[in-house]
């Protein structure tokens, strides 16, 4: 690995330290751990959240979405990088994709692959991070709570 690359991994890894802040915030609130950030090409932060389905009793609010709220209008998102704690499902991709934003940091895709890899093969440059405290967070709360797992991801 070049020092360029050691450099951008640190940088990500302190990116998903956020989103992983975030995701242990919904754990505490009785909800899924899942978390993300929005930030922009110079890594300012510009918006936080986490997956607030059980606490708001809304469907639509994943981490990626939560995060994207937070965020507020920006003049574009072709220069933001989305970071999540968990390879966004479908709905959080065509999010990505409906606004162009060109690259996510996943913290894992272990427990739940999701849509990466659409946004691959649509230009999305999608960085998988396999952080052990991603994976193990996540399944900790699917082996406790399948049900509710399963209902997030739309199994029946």
């Amino acid at each position: 690995m070049t020092n360029h690359e050691q450099s951008d991994r640190g940088t990500q890894s302190q990116m998903l330290e956020i989103a992983i802040e975030e995701a242990r915030q919904g754990l505490s609130e009785g909800g899924i751990p899942i978390g993300a950030a929005i930030f922009d090409r110079h890594g300012n932060l510009l918006g936080r959240g986490h997956n607030r389905r059980i606490q708001e009793n809304d469907p639509s609010i994943h981490g990626e979405t939560d995060a994207f709220r937070r965020a507020g209008r920006q003049r574009t998102y072709r220069d933001k990088i989305m970071v999540t704690t968990l390879a966004p499902c479908w709905y959080c991709s065509g999010l990505v994709r409906q606004f162009g934003i060109p690259t996510v940091i996943v913290g894992e895709s272990t427990n739940f692959r999701g849509g990466i890899d659409w946004l691959r093969e649509n230009g999305v440059e999608v960085i998988d991070l396999n952080s052990a405290e991603c994976i193990k967070l996540l399944a900790d709360y699917i082996r406790a709570n399948p049900a509710v797992w399963n209902e997030d991801i739309g199994v029946e």
